[in-house]
């Protein structure tokens, strides 16, 4: 493996036991969400679908979405730069079709990147493969 790659794997390696340890306390943490894949530019994320997670016509909150969409892009940004932070600067969503059970799979890719900003976008769909939403994101990279 190259120097420069084995080092930046090291990186977000460390950086990935930080961020895991950090999210079992926030927001992620208390929706019950878990992180299936982080790898080259493209994130993977899963929440099993439970009674508190629903609205009151009994179908996933529209904001379970949002928060599953964006984190997953946002991990797929901070993946590619793991030594600074990195903030949503624009979140875009498509509600196409609802889900009551079962598990959300939201897989997450970086379509273009500059120096400071960052464009993903995803995908929230059924085990099955039945698409339930999707979304685009932009993220500013900050300052060391």
């Amino acid at each position: 493996m190259d120097k420069n790659l084995e080092a930046d794997s090291s990186i977000l390696a460390k950086q990935m036991a930080i961020w895991e340890e950090a999210a079992k306390e926030s927001f992620w943490g208390f929706l019950g969400a878990e992180k299936q894949q982080l790898e080259n530019g493209r994130c993977v994320v899963y929440l099993d679908v439970q009674p508190h997670h629903m609205n009151l016509i009994g179908i996933l909150h529209g904001g379970v979405y949002a928060t599953l969409i964006d984190s997953a892009m946002g991990m797929a940004a901070m993946a590619a730069h793991p030594e600074t932070a990195v903030v949503t600067t624009n979140l875009n969503l498509n509600y196409v079709s609802p889900i009551r059970e079962g598990r959300l799979i939201v897989s997450a890719e970086i379509v273009h990147q500059s120096r400071k900003m960052i464009s993903t976008q995803a995908y929230a769909r059924t085990e099955q493969g039945d698409l339930c939403a999707f979304g685009t994101g932009t993220f500013r990279v900050l300052g060391k």
